[in-house]
């Protein structure tokens, strides 16, 4: 028979697969002889009491042969011949999991990336990390899988309401991610295997009669009443399909402003803004272990998850990012951001998370009313997220100094408006400069993060004399800002059409309805499977 179970186990038995057997026989009752073997379903860390446990989920074979996980089947059609087109607009999670959604419901799905593919793509990433040069159409944010590719690989969503986490996770595995997938409480992929994987995707959507072309930026909607009848793109071409999906991310300012021209209502967003902070992942494993299992390998480099209500609004852990990188996330000259990523090991010797402040629209008006630097019709503008994240970007740039160096302070230091007279080691490859980050901030961001970063010190304190969160060894790195589109782009809450553009279907991140590769990959498939719907009726 086979028996779902729940083990408790310190870190060393849950390293040992004859340790987890004895576990089972006992569970269960048995012995050792009738457990065949186990199916791992979901595995967590505990670290909340002094000791450190791993929570197992596991379904165990008694006294049955053993067999592995049966991964889930999908079935990719050809679609050369179809009579049904959809033009993707961006080749991110939402508008590749839209076109593999498409592809087995049999409709030919073209997508239009502006960027490059990852291989060239990572050659223009080379250059803005070591000479400062921007690629404005092929950076971090943009290019084959979109800023996902090259982020941290986290596929961890609270989302769940939203689609099929289970389906996005095995189509992750199918196309070569690793199974343990399935079964992490927080799945993670590597931004070292994250490529090789949207590379397998798209050869997919290439073999059965899609398509996927490169350098395709779209600079125009051609429309007919209330469709949109072609797309143009910046080489001249003007292509047409039975239906569009928008999914071009939270970064794809200029098609706010295209969309904005076309008198095609979008609304403004709130957001999230920050910084990201830096520790070195041994002091973040002492204080999440405790001092015992700080440097050994049974147990994964910790990860921290932060949150507290200051003044009216959430300030928050973000994307956090174990043995990881801070990396330059910009994607024009004279603006300046940041986001970190982890390889699949999660072996380098930081630690590093966005720390954002909730910025609401109310916000950004009396920011901007106190300044009287707006008109009436600045404030009500659908663009004012926008043209504010914009601003605090280019403000940052130029306190770093140019070569997207970015402005930096030492933790304790930043809350006492104290400028650092030095920094310690940092991943962030253009390098960092000495800065009071006040002059970087909006005093309301700022003023929220200081009062936090107190606070969270006290919920990760020192132990055994060893030191805590709240650290001068930490640094804080500027800015963190796009963690969310600015922007909202309208959508018909049944059939996901635009209200105005009844073949148009705004989804993921760009369009404000997805936060991260999973929940955009689930977007994409829920407007795919939509749209299909209607083209099929």
């Amino acid at each position: 028979m086979q028996q779902k179970i729940s083990l408790k186990l310190l870190p060393s038995d849950a390293a040992d697969e004859v340790a987890i057997i004895e576990k089972i026989a006992k569970a269960t009752a048995k012995k050792t002889t009738e457990v065949s073997g186990y199916q791992l379903l979901k595995r967590s860390i505990d670290a909340r009491g002094k000791t450190v446990w791993i929570n197992l989920t596991l379904n165990a074979f008694i006294n049955e042969p053993f067999h592995q996980r049966t991964l889930q089947k999908f079935d990719f059609k050809d679609v050369n011949n179809s009579s049904k087109k959809v033009i993707i607009i961006g080749g991110g999670p939402a508008g590749i999991f839209a076109a593999l959604q498409l592809i087995e419901l049999g409709i030919k799905p073209i997508i239009l990336e502006r960027g490059k593919e990852v291989r060239a793509r990572r050659r223009d990433l080379a250059i803005l990390n070591k000479e400062g040069i921007i690629n404005p159409e092929s950076n971090y944010c943009f290019g084959e899988g979109g800023a996902g590719t090259y982020s941290d690989g986290k596929l961890y969503t609270r989302s769940t309401k939203r689609g099929d986490i289970n389906r996005i996770l095995n189509l992750f595995v199918h196309f070569g991610a690793d199974e343990n997938i399935l079964s992490d409480a927080h799945p993670h992929i590597g931004t070292n295997k994250l490529p090789a994987i949207i590379t397998a995707m798209r050869t997919r959507i290439l073999d059965c009669g899609g398509e996927f072309h490169f350098n395709k930026k779209v600079i125009d909607f051609i429309l007919e009443k209330d469709k949109l009848k072609s797309v143009k793109t910046a080489d001249g071409d003007v292509l047409t399909a039975d239906s569009f999906i928008l999914a071009t991310g939270h970064s794809a300012r200029d098609i706010f402003l295209l969309l904005h021209q076309k008198k095609i209502e979008i609304e403004a967003k709130g957001f999230a803004l920050g910084v990201r902070i830096e520790h070195p992942q041994e002091l973040i494993n002492t204080i999440q272990y405790g001092r015992e299992y700080g440097l050994t390998d049974l147990l994964p480099p910790a990860s921290y998850s932060l949150v507290e209500q200051v003044d009216g609004r959430g300030v928050f852990s973000f994307c956090m990012c174990p043995g990881g990188i801070i990396a330059p996330a910009s994607t024009n000259e004279n603006e300046l951001v940041v986001n970190g990523w982890s390889p699949s090991k999660r072996n380098n010797p930081f630690a590093n998370s966005g720390m954002v402040v909730q910025t609401e629209i109310e916000d950004v008006i009396k920011y901007y009313s106190d300044r009287k630097n707006k008109s009436e019709s600045d404030l009500q503008s659908p663009l004012l997220m926008m043209d504010f994240q914009k601003e605090v970007e280019q403000n940052a740039f130029a306190i770093g100094g140019g070569k997207f160096v970015a402005p930096a302070q030492r933790m304790v230091d930043f809350t006492e408006d104290k400028f650092s007279s030095s920094l310690p080691k940092c991943s962030y490859l253009p390098g960092i400069n000495s800065a009071l980050l006040k002059d970087v901030l909006p005093a309301f961001i700022n003023d929220k993060l200081k009062k936090a970063l107190k606070s969270f010190g006290k919920k990760m304190p020192a132990k055994n004399k060893h030191l805590g969160y709240f650290t001068n060894e930490a640094v804080l790195v500027a800015t963190e800002s796009r963690t969310s589109s600015p922007v909202r782009i309208p959508r018909d809450e049944d059939i996901l059409h635009h209200p105005q553009i009844k073949n148009l279907f705004p989804c993921g991140e760009g369009a404000g309805y997805a936060g991260g590769i999973v929940s955009a990959a689930m977007d994409g498939e829920r407007v795919a499977n939509r749209l299909a719907d209607l083209l099929m009726s």
